[in-house]
């Protein structure tokens, strides 16, 4: 039998080496040049002017202003109290407890009342006695105290059944709602405290309305190192509802100054950055990052990010913005 013998790797890689010992080694392909585009041409935008026109563009002029200094904070929906004396209801309280109390306190106004019925006739009845000489002024007294007893009575249970606060199946139905509102102690002092608020529902589309404020039982928290301010708004359309939480907004004293744009003109990415689309040429539009400082009555007030005299796009901006990333395609 004949044996042929099997090359090994190492065998192998010499004979390699001596077929190619001969030949130059291979280049590496050079990559190719990437075209890098400029950071500032990925913000233009270039458009024709019929683009401008189907999108009806309009801009404005970026000038120094100032606006009234406010607090963003948000609030809580509570039941607004019977009475001047009475407590707000809360979500924090124990609904079932309450409407316990309410059954009762409801139970001992009746009984205060009936009493005090039974105790006008009797007075009138010992009255009528002793204008006819049949009865005699000590029993007209009596039941004259006693009327009276009845009366005060009846008037304790009606205002211990105020303190419990509306009935808890008509909490959501009441016209008028109130808004709680937590302010640290830091700015209680600065807070105007005797003008209107700005409530609207945490939804940043949902309508901003006007509270008024209102005197109430004091209250704060400990824990939190709050104190808490009352707001009343019309709820006739039942728009909000008991515990539900709200943006609010609170006046302070004195004013902020800086450059002013309109609301509309500023745009967010989906991290939560703010953008306007500042006209840098006819028909060119570069979008510029800014911070807003606060906003109130439909303007911003900027910290950053633009000029006094800079131009942008006031109605339109969202268009833009869709444009720019494809969401009309």
């Amino acid at each position: 039998m004949r044996f042929i013998p099997i090359p090994t790797a190492a065998s192998l890689l010499l004979a390699t080496a001596a077929c190619s010992s001969g030949a130059s080694p291979p280049v590496a392909a050079k990559p190719a040049a990437a075209l890098v585009a400029h950071e500032a041409n990925l913000l233009t935008l270039n458009l024709s002017a019929e683009t401008q026109q189907r999108l009806a563009l309009v801009t404005t002029t970026v000038h120094s202003g100032s606006l009234a200094r406010v607090r963003h904070t948000s609030g809580e929906v509570v039941a607004a109290p019977l009475g001047a004396a009475g407590i707000p209801i809360d979500a924090g309280r124990n609904l079932a407890t309450l409407g316990s109390q309410q059954a009762t306190a409801d139970g001992e106004v009746a009984r205060a009342q009936a009493v005090t019925a039974l105790a006008r006739i009797a007075a009138g009845r010992t009255e009528a006695l002793l204008a006819d000489g049949a009865g005699s002024a000590r029993a007209r007294d009596e039941a004259a105290a006693a009327l009276a007893a009845a009366q005060a009575a009846k008037q304790a249970a009606l205002a211990q059944r105020a303190l419990l606060g509306p009935a808890i199946g008509a909490i959501n139905s009441r016209s008028t709602i109130w808004i709680r509102v937590p302010i640290f102690a830091t700015d209680a002092a600065r807070i105007l405290r005797e003008q209107t608020a700005e409530v609207r529902a945490l939804d940043a589309s949902s309508p901003t309305r006007l509270a008024r404020p209102v005197a109430a039982t004091p209250s704060a928290s400990f824990v939190t190192g709050t104190v808490d301010a009352y707001y009343a708004v019309d709820n006739r359309d039942q728009a909000y509802q008991f515990g539900q939480r709200v943006a609010v907004q609170l006046p302070l004293a004195g004013f902020d100054s800086g450059l002013l744009l309109p609301v509309s003109a500023i745009v967010r990415d989906i991290d939560g950055g703010e953008w306007v689309y500042r006209v840098i040429a006819p028909g060119q539009y570069r979008r510029a990052r800014i911070e807003v400082a606060h906003r109130d009555a439909g303007q911003a007030l900027l910290s950053r990010g633009l000029t006094d005299g800079d131009e942008v796009v006031s109605t339109g901006a969202a268009e833009l913005f869709g444009s720019e990333f494809g969401a009309g395609h």
